[in-house]
């Protein structure tokens, strides 16, 4: 007996987190439907014009900003920036350098630093002597 296997679908917000863009920049009949795993594997491996214009200009999401930025989600918030920005407003940012924008990243380097370390670490545990 063969199965009959369902394409399997997702809400736009949850594909438009896997495209890396701001849901409420997308086209209205995006938004408005459900996006099969066919589809958005098509999005990603042929991107449309719209798709391409929001990934390189925005608005882009918090995650995209963050990262744009090399600072966490919880610094954007701590830095004041709650809504989406676009490339340029990114850009903006990254030739001013507001202070909090300094001690973010700094705080987002030690993290990443304490992150590789104790990875190193318990690499050496687990790869460690053995009877």
């Amino acid at each position: 007996m063969k199965s009959h296997q369902t394409a399997q679908t997702m809400k736009p917000a949850t594909a438009a987190k896997k495209l890396g863009v701001y849901l409420e920049a997308t086209p209205a009949e995006f938004q408005e439907g459900v996006v099969s795993r066919a589809e958005l594997n098509a999005l990603q491996a042929d991107p449309p014009q719209w798709l391409e214009e929001l990934r390189a200009n925005g608005p882009h999401p918090r995650p995209v900003v963050a990262a744009k930025l090399g600072v966490s989600i919880a610094g954007l918030g701590r830095g004041g920036i709650t809504e989406p920005l676009t490339t340029e407003q990114i850009e903006s940012l990254k030739k001013d350098m507001p202070d909090w924008l300094e001690k973010e990243r700094a705080t987002q380097a030690e993290v990443r630093k304490e992150a590789a370390r104790i990875k190193k670490k318990n690499a050496e545990q687990t790869d460690g002597p053995r009877a």
